[in-house]
C-alpha cells in the first residue's frame, strides 16, 4: 500500500492547523499563515514536501469546486440577474484597465506581443475564493461593497472560458481547426448556460420536492454531490473549466428550502479541502526566485497592487459604489488569484510562456496574495466604518437604535434572533459554530464566526451602533467575559443575558448587564406551576 499520499496529506494538514492557530493568537488572517506554511514546507523551505503530487493537486481543486459551488449555493438566479450591470461593466472595466496597461509595460520590458497579453490577463485575475471567505469570516458578504466585489469576480471566472480560446489563436495553429474550435466552444458554452436554467427549474419543481416527500435528508444531500459531480464532469467534457462547473452545480441547488443543509453539510469538507488549497499554493513558491531580485520583485508588487487597486477602484465607482467604499474594497481585489495559474499553466504547454516567465509570474501572484488578506482585513473595517459625524450621532441614540446581536445560536437564541426581525431589528448574529450560522446567513443576516468575547469580533458586528444585545449561550464564565466587553464597548445599549445559575444573576447586572434571566429560576417557577396545578388533583382524592 502506497502511503505517500496519507503521509503528504497529514503533513499539509498538521501544517495548516499549527499556522492556524498561529494567526488566531496573532489575530493575522489565517489564509497568510496557510501559504506561508506551503513556503516552508516545500520544495523552497524544509522540503518535507518536495513537489506537489498529482493526489494533492487534485484535492486542492476539490477544495476550490467546494468553494465554488457554495458560492453558487449563495447566490440565485435572481440575485445574478439584479447584478446583471455591476457584473458586466465592473467586471470587464476592471479586467481591462489591467490588461491594457500591464501588456503594455511587458511589451516593452521586450515580451512578445503574444506573452504580454497572456500575462496581462492573468495579472488581471483575482481570487474569488480567497475574497469570498474573507467576507464570508466577517460577515460581509451581502453587503453592498461585498456583492459587487464578488460580482466583478463571477465576471473574471466567467471570462476564463474566452481567454482559454485566445491561447490556440495565439499558437501556430491552422486557422480553420482553430475557427472550428473557438466555434464550437462557444456554441457549447450557450449550450451550458440553457442546460443551467433547466436544470434549476426542473431540481426546484419536480427533483427536490419529490425527495422531500420522502422524508430523507440524507438522500437530497447524496442527490446534491452526485449532482455536483456531475455537473462539473459535464463542463469538463464540453471543454469549459470544471469550476464553472461547480458554480453552476451551486446556482441550480440555490434558492430552495434544502440549500441551507446542504451547505451546512459540506462546509466542514469545503474549510478541510480549502486549507490544502491554499497551503499548496504556498508551496509553488520559490523563495529563490524573489531573494535572487529582491528589488524587482518588490518594485513589481507595489506597481501590481497600485494598477489593480486603481482599476477596481473605478469599476466599482461604476456599479454606484461611494469612492470611499469603492476605494477600500478594491484593495481587496489588487493581488493575482489562482484562475491565473492555470491559464499561464495552459499558456507554458502551448510554449507560449518559458519557465522563468512562468516562475516569475508564479512568485509575484503569490506575494500579492499572501498580502491580500490584511489588505481586505483592514479594508472592510474602513469600508463600513461611518463618518465622524454619523458615528457621533449614533453613539448617541445607541439605545434606539434598531439594529441588534444576538450571541449564540442554540434553540433558543435562534428564536430569540427570528423574534428581532420580525419586529424589524437590523439582526447581527455571533456564532462560534459557522454551521449554527449558515441556515441564517443563507436568509440574509448579517452573520460573523468567532468568539464574542474579543474585542475586534465584536467591532465587526458594530457593537457601538447597536440598541440591544442578547447572549444566550450555555457557559456562564464566557457569558460574563462577553458582557464585560459589550459594555466597555457601548455604554448606552441594553444587554439582555440568558445565564444558567441564578446565583451568577448578581454579577451580570454589577457588570452592566439590563436584564438576566437565569434557566434555574425558569425551572423552579415551572416546577412551582405544576405543583399548584397537581396538588388540588391530589387533595380532591
Amino acid at each position: 500500500m502506497d502511503l505517500s499520499l496519507v503521509y503528504d496529506l497529514l503533513i499539509i494538514l498538521t501544517a495548516g492547523l499549527l499556522s492556524g492557530l498561529v494567526c488566531k493568537r496573532l489575530r493575522v488572517p489565517t489564509l497568510i499563515g496557510y501559504m506561508l506554511v506551503g513556503v516552508l514546507i516545500g520544495n523552497g523551505g524544509l522540503q518535507l514536501i518536495r513537489e506537489r503530487s498529482h493526489d494533492i493537486e487534485s484535492l486542492a481543486e476539490t477544495g476550490v469546486f467546494l468553494l465554488l459551488f457554495a458560492i453558487g449555493l449563495e447566490f440565485s438566479l435572481d440575485e445574478l440577474w439584479k447584478l446583471g450591470r455591476h457584473l458586466l461593466v465592473g467586471g470587464s472595466i476592471q479586467m481591462g484597465l489591467v490588461i491594457a496597461p500591464v501588456s503594455f509595460l511587458l511589451n516593452l520590458l521586450g515580451y512578445s506581443w503574444q506573452t504580454s497579453l497572456l500575462l496581462a490577463s492573468a495579472f488581471a485575475f483575482s481570487s474569488t475564493v480567497l475574497v469570498f471567505k474573507t467576507l464570508s469570516d466577517w460577515g460581509r458578504s451581502s453587503s453592498a461593497p461585498g456583492r459587487r466585489a464578488i460580482g466583478i469576480l463571477l465576471f473574471q471566472d466567467a471570462a476564463l472560458i474566452p481567454l482559454l480560446l485566445v491561447i490556440p489563436l495565439l499558437s501556430g495553429e491552422n486557422d480553420q481547426i482553430k475557427s472550428a474550435q473557438v466555434i464550437q466552444l462557444f456554441l457549447t458554452s450557450f449550450l451550458f448556460v440553457g442546460s443551467v436554467i433547466f436544470m434549476r427549474w426542473l431540481l426546484s419543481r419536480w427533483v427536490i420536492p419529490t425527495l422531500a416527500s420522502l422524508r430523507s435528508p440524507d438522500s437530497v444531500v447524496l442527490a446534491s454531490v452526485v449532482l455536483l459531480g456531475g455537473v462539473t464532469m459535464a463542463a469538463f467534457q464540453f471543454g469549459l473549466p470544471p469550476a464553472v462547473g461547480a458554480f453552476a452545480a451551486g446556482l441550480m441547488l440555490s434558492g430552495t428550502r434544502w440549500t441551507a443543509q446542504i451547505d451546512a453539510l459540506v462546509l466542514p469538507f469545503r474549510e478541510t479541502f480549502a486549507v490544502v488549497f491554499f497551503v499548496s499554493l504556498g508551496m509553488l513558491l520559490d523563495p529563490k526566485t524573489v531573494f535572487g531580485q529582491p528589488v524587482v520583485f518588490v518594485t513589481s508588487l507595489i506597481v501590481l497592487i497600485a494598477l489593480k487597486t486603481i482599476a477596481a477602484t473605478i469599476a466599482l465607482r461604476l456599479t454606484a459604489l461611494s469612492w470611499k467604499s469603492s476605494f477600500h474594497m478594491s484593495l481587496g481585489l489588487a493581488h493575482v488569484g489562482e484562475f491565473a495559474f492555470a491559464l499561464v499553466t495552459i499558456a507554458f504547454q502551448a510554449g507560449l510562456v518559458t519557465a522563468p516567465q512562468a516562475q516569475q509570474f508564479v512568485g509575484l501572484s503569490l506575494l500579492s496574495l499572501m498580502i491580500s488578506p490584511l489588505l481586505l482585513s483592514r479594508a472592510i473595517k474602513q469600508t463600513d466604518a461611518p463618518s465622524q459625524a454619523t458615528e457621533t450621532r449614533r453613539e448617541n441614540l445607541a439605545i434606539k437604535s434598531r439594529s441588534a446581536l444576538v450571541v449564540g445560536l442554540g434553540p433558543i437564541g435562534r428564536q430569540l434572533a427570528s423574534q428581532l426581525e420580525t419586529a424589524g431589528y437590523d439582526v447581527c448574529l455571533i456564532d462560534r459554530s459557522p454551521l449554527n450560522l449558515q441556515q441564517f446567513a443563507q436568509q440574509g443576516f448579517r452573520t460573523i464566526v468567532g468568539d464574542a468575547s474579543e474585542s475586534d469580533v465584536l467591532e465587526r458586528a458594530e457593537i457601538r451602533h447597536t440598541g440591544i444585545a442578547i447572549i444566550s449561550i450555555a457557559i456562564d464564565t464566557d457569558a460574563l467575559s462577553i458582557v464585560r466587553q459589550l459594555r466597555r464597548l457601548n455604554r448606552d445599549g441594553e444587554i439582555f443575558v440568558r445565564c444558567r445559575f441564578q446565583s451568577n444573576v448578581r454579577l451580570f447586572k454589577k457588570l452592566g448587564a439590563s436584564f438576566v434571566v437565569s434557566e434555574e429560576t425558569q425551572a423552579l417557577d415551572a416546577l412551582s406551576k405544576l405543583l399548584r396545578e397537581v396538588t388540588p388533583n391530589h387533595k380532591d382524592s
